[in-house]
This record gives C-alpha cells, sequence and structure tokens, in this order.
C-alpha cells in the first residue's frame, strides 16, 4: 500500500524521505503502544547477538523494499508495478530453497515457471515500459524476498517467540538508520533547495504510515503460522486487487489484453500452488496420524 504517496497526484518525489519518514512513523508509535501507554508489552528473548545477526538484517532489508519500491513509481505504473511483483514466489523460493526452508521439487519448479511465464506475458503487453523502474522494482523484490526469508529464519529456527509489536520496536529504528544515512547524501540537499517539500497531505501521510506498519505486523503473523514463499503467493491475488483498483483511479493506468492475459497465467500458477500446498499438508497429517508406516 506504498504506493499512495508515491503516484504523480502528491508532489513529494523523494523516495528516500517519504520512507524514512514511514519508518520513523513505526518507531514511535511502537514506543508509545510499549512504553507510554502500554497497550502492549516488549517480550523477552531478546539477545545482543540475535539482534546483530537477524534484526538488524530484516530492518535493513525492509528499508530498502520500501525505498527501491517507492522510487520505482515514480518510473512506472502502479499497474505494472504489482504484475512486476508476482515474480516474488520464484524469488522466495528460491533463496528457501538456498536456505533449506523450501524443498526442490519438479512440481514446485513448474508452478514456479507458470508464474514467470505470466509476469513476463504481462511485461511484454505493457505500453510505456521504463527500464529504470524495472530494475528499482527487481531490487526492490530480492530485498523484500531476502527479508522474508530472514523473518522466517527468525521466528522458526532461533525460535523467537516475540509478538508483532515486540518485533517492530526493534526493527523500525534500524529501519530508520539505514535510510537515515543514504538520506543525507542522497536528498537532503534537493528536499533543502525545494521550498515546498512539506507541502503535503499530513492526512494522507498518516494513512499512508499506518498500512505500512499494519503490513509488516500481518506479514509477520502469516510467516509465523506458514511460510515465506505462502505469503508471496497469497500477495498475488492481493496484487490483482490492486491492478484493478488503481486503473479504475488513476489516469495514466491502461491495461491491455496482453497484460490480463498474462496476468491470468500467473494467478493460475498461485491456483497450482495453493493446491500443491493443500496436497503435501494432507499428507504430512496422514503420517504424522501413523508414523508406524513411514518404517515399512
Amino acid at each position: 500500500m506504498q504506493w499512495v504517496l508515491s503516484s504523480k497526484e502528491i508532489n513529494f518525489p523523494y523516495p528516500l524521505g517519504l520512507t524514512l519518514l514511514h519508518m520513523s512513523f513505526s518507531s514511535i508509535l511502537c514506543f508509545l503502544l510499549t512504553k507510554v501507554f502500554k497497550v502492549m508489552k516488549v517480550e523477552d528473548g531478546m539477545t545482543f547477538d540475535i539482534y546483530v545477526t537477524s534484526v538488524i538484517p530484516i530492518g535493513a532489508m525492509f528499508a530498502m523494499t520500501l525505498w527501491l519500491g517507492n522510487t520505482a513509481y515514480l518510473y512506472i505504473t502502479v499497474t505494472f508495478s504489482q504484475m512486476l511483483k508476482a515474480i516474488m514466489p520464484v524469488a522466495v523460493f528460491i533463496l528457501g530453497v538456498s536456505v533449506g526452508l523450501e524443498i526442490m521439487s519438479c512440481n514446485m519448479l513448474l508452478i514456479m515457471s507458470v508464474i514467470s511465464c505470466g509476469v513476463l506475458t504481462a511485461s511484454y503487453g505493457e505500453l510505456n515500459i521504463s527500464w529504470i523502474g524495472v530494475v528499482y522494482q527487481m531490487g526492490g523484490i530480492v530485498a523484500e524476498a531476502l527479508r522474508l526469508i530472514l523473518m522466517e529464519i527468525l521466528v522458526k529456527r532461533k525460535g523467537i517467540k516475540l509478538n508483532p509489536i515486540s518485533l517492530m520496536y526493534y526493527m523500525s529504528p534500524c529501519s530508520a538508520i539505514c535510510l537515515f544515512i543514504p538520506w543525507i547524501f542522497l536528498e537532503k540537499s534537493k528536499m533543502d533547495a525545494n521550498n515546498n517539500t512539506w507541502n503535503f497531505n499530513v492526512l494522507v501521510l498518516t494513512l499512508n504510515s499506518l498500512c505500512t506498519f499494519a503490513l509488516n505486523l500481518s506479514v509477520f503473523l502469516v510467516i509465523s503460522q506458514t511460510s515465506a514463499l505462502t505469503i508471496r503467493v497469497a500477495g498475488v491475488v492481493k496484487d490483482w486487487v490492486v491492478v484493478l483498483v488503481s486503473a479504475l483511479l488513476f489516469a495514466e493506468t491502461k491495461l491491455t489484453v496482453i497484460n490480463l492475459f498474462g496476468y491470468a497465467i500467473a494467478i493460475s500458477g498461485v491456483a497450482a500452488y495453493n493446491n500443491h500446498k493443500k496436497k503435501d499438508g494432507e499428507a504430512k497429517t496422514l503420517v504424522s496420524q501413523n508414523p508406524t508406516t513411514t518404517g515399512k
């Protein structure tokens, strides 16, 4: 949902500054919820080693995801950006296999190939393609895939039982610092030179930051119950909704038959994945209920 302030309707062409505001908002909100109003408690279990090896990398990847994603919207449309994001399951699957979170199989390779083929077809049908925007978006996709894999490792391998607010409490300041340093060198001078930099809609900014905050919390909850690959494949369905809504809201968005056909192929890959995971889950349930059959 970070595209709300990245559209051309909002005069704020500073993706680093925008993302820095997001992370600062999350840091302040977590502090208020845990330390001031005490709505949530920051759970124990965080150690210096885990903070350095897990939390800081997750925060850095989250910052990169938002930064590159917001930058991409300066060059490509919302619709095309969401179509490119359909390639995310492939990136997460490859990284998941490399670290042992996913198992390589012919069925999964076929499903990932179908999704990739759909995205390529949708991209071929794009009317006004900007390769600069594509590069930024693909960089954001890789950063997001790494973030999801690192979060799954933190939850499932290292056994950290932190609630989402606790994770955001630790992660948001890291993301803000990771963004603050490049912001000083890349955008601060430009923003200082523009007297109208801060003339934006405060309500839209607040709502946008809340969406980013809520999205990250929901991602942590889903990963703790399923996997990083599952949430990204399910995200393709969400992207479909964004594509259709953006086509109605933004005048510059134009859908072609090839766009729709390619994205339909990607959605068929999502359906195949859901069916595959369902059968795999049923098989594991049968094995756990009848452990003696595995020894025959």
